[in-house]
Parts: structure tokens; C-alpha cells; sequence
């Protein structure tokens, strides 16, 4: 039997792939879905509702998508509960994401954020580009 793959997408690729579909986030995240399961926790899911709610996407996409995509989420993510703090990130903000995957056992981060990317990996756990996750899935 396959293990499933555990995946952590930071609110960047996220942000993206819900702005435009087509693009490498996008193709990430739905490759992500098809392997196995989407980890989440209170912290990285409010900090995706925050960022989705700027008004500088009106102009790209409608609050009402925002907030089906945010949903859908929210119905498809493994809800992480975060057992360990962890401060290695030298952006302290990114450090949830590193809670996360370490508590959620995961099988990689995906990211577009260079905080995280230099840490590559983190206690074994790889932290990929959404063109790195393509190419090594």
C-alpha cells in the first residue's frame, strides 16, 4: 500500500493558486490534492483568511471566490493541532508553517517564500518551490 503524502502549503502558493488557477501554485496544489492530504492549523488558516480578505484582490477576484475557495479549503484540510512551538525561521511569521509540518508529520512544504526555502530541508522535511513539488512528484 502507497502512504498518502501530508503537504503544507504556505498562504503565498495558496494565494496564488487561488488568484490564478493555471499557474504553478495552482498545478501544485491540485498534484498536492491528488497525492494525498492538505494540512492546516488555526494560525495558517487565519492567516489565509487575513491575507484573501485584502481589498487589493477586488480587482482580481471577487470576495465570494475568496471565500468559496477559503471553505473549500477548510472542508478538504487535516486540521493540524500544533503541539510544539518552534522558533527557526529568521521571518518569525513563518514559523507556523514549520509548527505545522513537523506536528502534522509532513511529507513536504511548499512555498514561494525565501525564509522558508533557506531552511530546506527542516528535521528531514523537504521545503519546495511549487515547481520543485511538480518535478519531484
Amino acid at each position: 500500500m502507497i502512504n498518502k503524502g501530508r503537504f503544507v502549503f504556505d498562504t503565498n502558493v495558496l494565494v496564488r493558486a487561488v488568484l490564478i488557477s493555471d499557474s504553478t501554485a495552482g498545478q501544485a496544489f491540485r498534484k498536492a490534492r491528488q497525492l494525498g492530504e492538505i494540512l492546516s492549523s488555526v494560525p495558517t488558516a487565519e492567516e489565509l483568511n487575513d491575507v484573501l480578505n485584502r481589498d487589493k484582490f477586488n480587482r482580481y477576484i471577487t470576495s465570494e471566490d475568496r471565500e468559496r475557495f477559503l471553505a473549500a479549503f477548510l472542508r478538504v484540510a487535516i486540521v493540524v493541532e500544533i503541539s510544539e512551538a518552534i522558533t527557526a525561521c529568521r521571518d518569525p511569521k513563518d514559523d507556523k508553517f514549520l509548527e505545522l509540518a513537523v506536528c502534522g508529520h509532513a511529507t513536504c512544504i511548499v512555498t514561494g517564500d525565501d525564509d522558508l526555502l533557506a531552511l530546506n530541508p527542516f528535521r528531514r522535511i523537504p521545503i519546495l518551490s511549487a515547481e520543485q513539488f511538480l518535478e519531484s512528484f
